[in-house]
């Protein structure tokens, strides 16, 4: 089992303080891990703050990771407090709806940075991280969706983000896997979030078929992203690199 074995490894967790982002930081923390999550609002200081109730050795910091300035600083703010970086979880996201031929620029923009670009440049910023170690490790977690195997609906903006990030995950691995430095993606289906909100409600019509597509007959929650967190996290994936892993109930293969 010490292969599973994360204890006193420092992550960070972007979009830490709901949602997957939130069972990513939590699933690492109950690992022995130490933490710092970023949140788009002071919720992240009592998420955080929560989580130190419990005993865990976790910190918030309130970043925009859609602003260059902002996600640079924070980097770099999260590495001191941790004393240096493990782990680089990208699990901040937005989501926006419009039929296609509507779909307004400036919310695809939005998409586009938050969920694309933002992923890349901390990536970038761990690689150089992980690269200062006397012997170079470190891993990246980044989330992609399993729109990044089709294309969805009314979701253009949002497809071609998680698309991007699983092919530019894949891109990194090829330079930086024979470092010891691994980049991964999580894809997941249908969870029940904030950001499913209006899917995830009992009497929409869309509720019932995506639920009787899902071989397992049921959404994902954030625990169930948990143990792939660790696995990902730890020497037991050391082999593991540029691989795209759904976590969906089977909703691909059905």
């Amino acid at each position: 089992m010490d292969l599973f074995n994360i204890s006193g490894q420092r992550a960070i967790v972007t979009g830490g303080t709901r949602g997957l982002g939130h069972g990513a930081a939590q699933a690492l923390l109950e690992a022995g891990a130490s933490v710092v999550i970023f949140g788009t609002n002071d919720g992240v200081y009592k998420v955080a703050g929560s989580f130190r109730e419990m005993g865990y050795d976790c910190h918030g910091l309130k970043v925009n990771v859609g602003d260059a300035n902002e996600r640079t600083e924070g980097f770099h703010k999260a590495v001191s407090l941790l004393g240096g970086l493990d782990i680089l979880v990208n699990a901040a996201g937005i989501q926006r709806r419009y039929p296609c031929e509507e779909f307004p620029i400036e919310d695809w923009e939005a998409v586009i940075d938050i969920n694309l670009t933002a992923p890349f440049a901390l990536s970038q910023l761990a690689i150089l991280e992980f690269e200062k170690k006397e012997q170079p490790y470190g891993k990246i977690i980044n989330f992609s969706s399993m729109l990044a195997f089709f294309g969805g609906f009314t979701v253009p903006a949002y497809a071609a983000s998680k698309g991007g990030v699983a092919q530019f995950s894949k891109a990194l691995c090829n330079e930086v896997a024979s470092k010891g430095i691994n980049v991964n993606c999580i894809a997941p289906g249908y969870m029940a979030t904030d950001m499913n909100t209006a899917l995830t409600d009992p009497n929409n019509p869309r509720n019932r078929e995506i639920t009787a597509r899902i071989p397992a007959r049921r959404w994902g929650t954030p625990d169930d992203i948990k143990g792939l967190i660790i696995f990902l996290s730890s020497h037991a994936s050391d082999y593991i690199n540029g691989a795209v892993i759904p976590c969906d109930g089977g909703y691909l293969v059905n």
